[in-house]
């Protein structure tokens, strides 16, 4: 491997996870008391967020796979490319609730003015977990994004109930 291979993987791979830190704190900036209550689920049960990411996340992802295989008119694919492209970016918003709460633990004296250094100090460190080969990729990545989604549906359509 040439040093333009090394360099060109190691750009991709700073490149993810800034981008992923990137949507946590915009997530933070847009919406800081969704990401709030997002935070609180994740403290309070994570396991019910994952199981609902879950039960929300297999039939629409196989909803999209069948759109994206076996349908020959490009409109139908892309909508399959659009349902999971806004799977992620719901599991996104949902799991900065995630980064908050481990920022919380990192937290510093200033973060009263400033909360969104909360999340990115937690995003940070929740994006450097996804470093590691296999458990990063293929456990820590899908399970941030499942329970992200399934805290993003709870907040999102048990608020009304509440109020």
């Amino acid at each position: 491997m040439i040093m333009a291979d090394v360099l060109f993987w190691l750009l991709i791979a700073v490149g993810f996870y800034l981008v992923f830190v990137s949507y946590w704190v915009a997530a933070e900036a847009l919406f800081p008391a969704f990401v709030e209550r997002c935070r609180l689920r994740y403290a309070q049960k994570p396991y019910r967020s994952t199981l609902w990411g879950l039960l929300a996340a297999a039939p629409l992802l196989a909803g999209a796979l069948f759109l994206l295989t076996h349908m020959g008119n490009p409109l139908l694919q892309i909508s399959g490319v659009g349902v999971v492209a806004l799977m992620v970016i719901f599991g996104l918003v949902g799991s900065a609730g995630l980064c908050r709460q481990i920022g919380r633990g990192l937290a510093k004296p200033d973060d009263a003015a400033q909360p969104w250094r909360q999340v990115r100090r937690g995003a940070i460190v929740l994006a450097m977990t996804f470093v590691l080969p296999v458990i990063g990729w293929f456990v820590v990545l899908p399970w941030v994004l499942i329970s992200g989604l399934g805290v993003f549906l709870r907040v999102r359509f048990t608020r009304k109930a509440a109020a």
